[in-house]
């Protein structure tokens, strides 16, 4: 059996989030990958594991059914850039820029 990390999302808390709200939550976890990375593998590694509950409960949302393509490469290009797969050319620093848009969205209509 696998140990949510996000069990009050996971309970149904993520449906009533908004796309930008969604994203926003795994570019903190994505950031989080990135900071710890190389300096202490064991949160870099809980922050990913973190980050990948949460994608996989954003291609869950059918709510998002037409943006799928494009959260599944997210997911594809994050743990390509965790494992330092060279094929996709993109780090957890370009990442944490591309979901910090999110963030800076969602505290701009606070």
């Amino acid at each position: 059996m696998i140990k949510l990390k996000h069990k009050d999302l996971a309970a149904g808390r993520w449906q009533t989030l908004g796309l930008i709200d969604q994203l926003a939550h795994i570019g903190s976890e994505v950031g989080r990958t990135a900071k710890w990375q190389n300096v202490d593998q064991e949160r870099a590694d809980q922050a990913f594991e973190r980050a990948l509950e949460l994608f996989y409960l954003i291609i869950a949302d059918p709510r998002w059914k037409k943006r799928l393509k494009e959260i599944v490469r997210a997911k594809e290009l994050f743990c390509g850039a965790y494992l330092n797969h060279p094929q996709f050319n993109t780090t957890l620093q370009d990442l944490d820029r591309y979901f910090m848009q999110f963030a800076l969205m969602r505290n701009s209509r606070r």
